[in-house]
Parts: structure tokens; C-alpha cells; sequence
């Protein structure tokens, strides 16, 4: 009997260092973005006065002209700038994340093979066959985790690609203006 309560304290205490984990993963990256986007307000605010400042000294069509091609672009590298620091920002917030959940799945594998190896030893005849069933599936199980984590892995570098195009397209069209 003391064998199990002390399994359950234990299990408890992992599960409550789990929640820990994955509330201080979610704080931080909640901060980070928050100072991103109040970083990004600030100089939006002073790049909207500035462009005031800029558009009240114009003088003739040819000054509007010309400041028109100079207002757009700094503010499209910053609009690509955030959208690839928000990026950055919830990548490595899922991979932390990740690397939580696989270790608790991981975790929880273990745990439960020396279980199902310890009820085929302590089973009534026959129960090997329940016991293999189980293993079986929990096979199954893993091999379904892992290409779910592949296949989110595969789509967050299709992703990241896609991104770097899109920036790569933009300082492309840049160049050519």
C-alpha cells in the first residue's frame, strides 16, 4: 500500500512541476510578444510623426513625389521584421512545449512498460496474451506520436521557408523600385 501512495505522490508532484513548466513557457512568451507589440506601437507612433513632420515641409509636387516613394518601404521591413520576430517567438514557445509533452510521453511509456512487464509476471495464466495486446497497441501509439511530431515538424520548416521567401520577394521588389 505505501509502494502505491508513494507512486501517486510522485506522479503528482511531476504533474504539478509539468504545469509549472508549461505556465511559465506560456508567461514568457505572452511577455515577450507583449514587449514586441508595445515596441512596435512606439515606433510606429514616432514613425507616423516623423512622416508628418516630413509631409508638412513639402514645398512642391515633386517634394510630395519624392517623399512618397520614402514613406512606404521603411515601414514594410518593419511589418516583415515583426511578423518574423512573432514568428520566432511562437516557434520557439512550440518547440519548448514540445519538448515538454515528449517528455512526459516518454515518461508515461516507461511507466507504463514496467507495469504491463510486471503484470505478465504477477498475472494469472494467460494474461500474457492481454499483456502482449496492450504493448501492441501502445506501439501503435508511439509510432502515431512520432509521425504527428514529424508532421509538425515538416510544416513549421514549410513555414519558416515560406516566410523567407516572402521576405527575400519583398527586398527583390525593393531593388527593383
Amino acid at each position: 500500500m505505501y509502494k502505491i501512495s508513494e507512486q501517486l505522490a510522485n506522479a503528482n508532484k511531476a504533474g504539478v512541476e509539468t504545469f509549472a513548466t508549461i505556465a511559465n513557457t506560456a508567461f514568457a512568451s505572452a511577455e515577450r510578444v507583449a514587449a514586441l507589440n508595445l515596441n512596435a506601437a512606439r515606433t510606429l507612433l514616432e514613425d507616423s510623426a516623423d512622416n508628418a513632420r516630413a509631409l508638412f515641409s513639402v514645398k512642391d509636387v515633386q517634394g510630395l513625389v519624392s517623399l512618397q516613394d520614402t514613406l512606404g518601404q521603411p515601414g514594410l521591413d518593419k511589418a516583415t521584421a515583426y511578423s518574423r520576430s512573432v514568428y520566432d517567438i511562437a516557434t520557439q514557445t512550440q518547440e519548448a512545449l514540445s519538448r515538454v509533452v515528449k517528455a512526459q510521453f516518454s515518461e508515461l511509456n516507461k511507466n507504463l512498460g514496467l507495469a504491463l512487464d510486471k503484470a505478465a509476471k504477477t498475472g494469472p495464466a494467460g494474461s500474457d496474451v492481454t499483456v502482449n495486446a496492450i504493448k501492441s497497441a501502445l506501439s501503435a501509439a508511439n509510432s502515431a506520436y512520432d509521425s504527428m511530431t514529424e508532421a509538425a515538424k515538416q510544416a513549421t520548416e514549410m513555414a519558416e521557408a515560406k516566410l523567407i521567401a516572402t521576405a527575400t520577394a519583398i527586398r527583390a521588389t525593393r531593388k527593383a523600385s
